[in-house]
C-alpha cells in the first residue's frame, strides 16, 4: 500500500493537489495560506501566497491596495512618502506640505536645495541677484525693500564713490565738503600726505597740511622769516601790511616785547620808547 502524503495542518491527501513545501513540511494551499500569510494592512484580508506582497515599516499591502491616500494612485513602484499613518505620493506630498518658491511659483521638492529668508523660500536657483542675475546661492547678499543684491552689485549700485578716485567706498572714509573720500585718497594737495586725523586747511577748494598750507600761502614773520599760519591757537602782530610772530614782535635795537606797548617804527626797524628817545 503506497506511503500517505498529506497535508501537515489538515491532515487531508494532497494526491494530485497543488501544495507549498515549508520547513519540510507540505501544506495544501488553504493551509498554507493561513498559517503563513501576512494580512494586509489596509483592506484587513490576508495576502495570499500568489499575490504580491509589499512591505513597508512593519505593515504589509496587497499591491492593489498600496495606494496613495490623497489621490488613490498605486504608490507599487512610485516615490512616496509617510505621513504619520497615511501613505502618499509626492505630488500629493508637496501640494500639502511643501513651500512653493517665491521666484517661480513652483514647488520646492523636498531634498532639493533651497534658501530660505524673511519667511519666504526659493530654489537655490532661482534666489538670484537682482542687478547681475547670477544666483547669490551661499554668499552673503544685501536685502533693499523686495530685492536682493549680491555684495559687488549692491556697493557698485548704492555705495557712494570716493570724489578722488570714483571707486565705491564701501565702509570708513572721511567726509570733505559734503563729499565722500577715501582715507588713503584724501591727501594734501601738495605733500601728498594723508589728511584724515590731523589738522588741515584749504585754499580753492583744495585741502593742504598745514605745513604746505604756510609755507605756500601763509605771510612771512618780518624777524623769523617763517609762516604765520594763526593755527593752534598762535597770535600775531599786524602793521603796515607787515607781520610778526607774538614773540617775535620786540624792539629791534634791545630786544625788549612790543606786545601791549607803545613802538615806534624807524624805517625797517620797530623800536620801544627808551630806544627811539635815545635817537
Amino acid at each position: 500500500m503506497a506511503d500517505r502524503f498529506d497535508c501537515d495542518n489538515c491532515k487531508e491527501s494532497l494526491y494530485g493537489r497543488k501544495y507549498i513545501q515549508s520547513d519540510d513540511s507540505p501544506y495544501c494551499i488553504p493551509c498554507y495560506d493561513s498559517l503563513f500569510s501576512n494580512t494586509c494592512d489596509e483592506c484587513k484580508e490576508l495576502i495570499g501566497h500568489d499575490a504580491r506582497e509589499l512591505f513597508y515599516e512593519d505593515r504589509h499591502y496587497h499591491e492593489h491596495c498600496f495606494r496613495c491616500f490623497r489621490c488613490d494612485r498605486s504608490l507599487a513602484d512610485e516615490p512616496f512618502t509617510s505621513q504619520g499613518e497615511a501613505l502618499l505620493c509626492n505630488d500629493c506630498y508637496c501640494n500639502e506640505f511643501s513651500s512653493k518658491c517665491v521666484a517661480c511659483d513652483k514647488i520646492v521638492m523636498p531634498g532639493t536645495r533651497k534658501l530660505e529668508y524673511g519667511g519666504s523660500t526659493w530654489h537655490e536657483a532661482c534666489f538670484i541677484c537682482h542687478s547681475c542675475e547670477q544666483p547669490i546661492g551661499s554668499k552673503s547678499f544685501i536685502p533693499d525693500k523686495d530685492e536682493h543684491y549680491c555684495v559687488p552689485c549692491y556697493e557698485d549700485k548704492f555705495a557712494p564713490r570716493c570724489t578722488r578716485c570714483k571707486k565705491t567706498l564701501a565702509k570708513g572714509g572721511v567726509t570733505y565738503r559734503d563729499e565722500p573720500w577715501h582715507k588713503e585718497c584724501f591727501v594734501c594737495t601738495s605733500c601728498k600726505t594723508q589728511l584724515a586725523g590731523q589738522h588741515f586747511t584749504s585754499r580753492d577748494d583744495s585741502p593742504y597740511c598745514l605745513k604746505c598750507f604756510g609755507s605756500l600761502y601763509a605771510k612771512k614773520c618780518e624777524a623769523c622769516s617763517k609762516p604765520i599760519t594763526g593755527f593752534g591757537g598762535g597770535k600775531y602782530i599786524s602793521f603796515e601790511e607787515r607781520q610778526w610772530h607774538q614773540p617775535c614782535f620786540t624792539c629791534s635795537q634791545c630786544s625788549v616785547s612790543l606786545v601791549g606797548a607803545g613802538f615806534f617804527p624807524d624805517g625797517e626797524r620797530i623800536l620801544c620808547r627808551d630806544c627811539h628817545s635815545n635817537l
